[in-house]
């Protein structure tokens, strides 16, 4: 005869799992001007948002051409971060680069 019994209780109920939502994405996105260097912008692609040089290269002509293009794509919070960190960046270097953000 086993060392334990199991008990049950007739009043348990299994509860549903909750659905768990993913959060929404958000595109970073750098807006062109004409006094922000091509340099600064591409280094900030690279450092802000770990862009490999060619990556950043790319983005950088397509803000360059069409006026904006995407950074990255990211949970709000973290696009939120590095928005506040390319404009700060951007501020401390003497160029008015704008970044914003829209949900994916």
């Amino acid at each position: 005869m086993p060392d334990f019994i199991y008990e049950t209780d007739e009043s348990t109920t299994v509860k549903d799992r909750e659905k768990v939502e993913i959060p929404r994405r958000h595109r970073v996105l750098l807006h062109n001007d004409h006094y922000t260097t091509m340099d600064f912008v591409v280094m900030v692609l690279k450092e802000v948002f770990y862009k490999p040089h060619r990556e950043a290269v790319r983005i950088m002509l397509n803000v360059h051409e069409n006026g904006i293009g995407v950074a990255g794509v990211y949970p709000k919070a973290l696009a939120e971060a590095k928005i506040m960190t390319t404009h700060r960046l951007a501020r401390d270097h003497g160029f008015p680069l704008k970044c914003s953000m829209e949900p994916e």
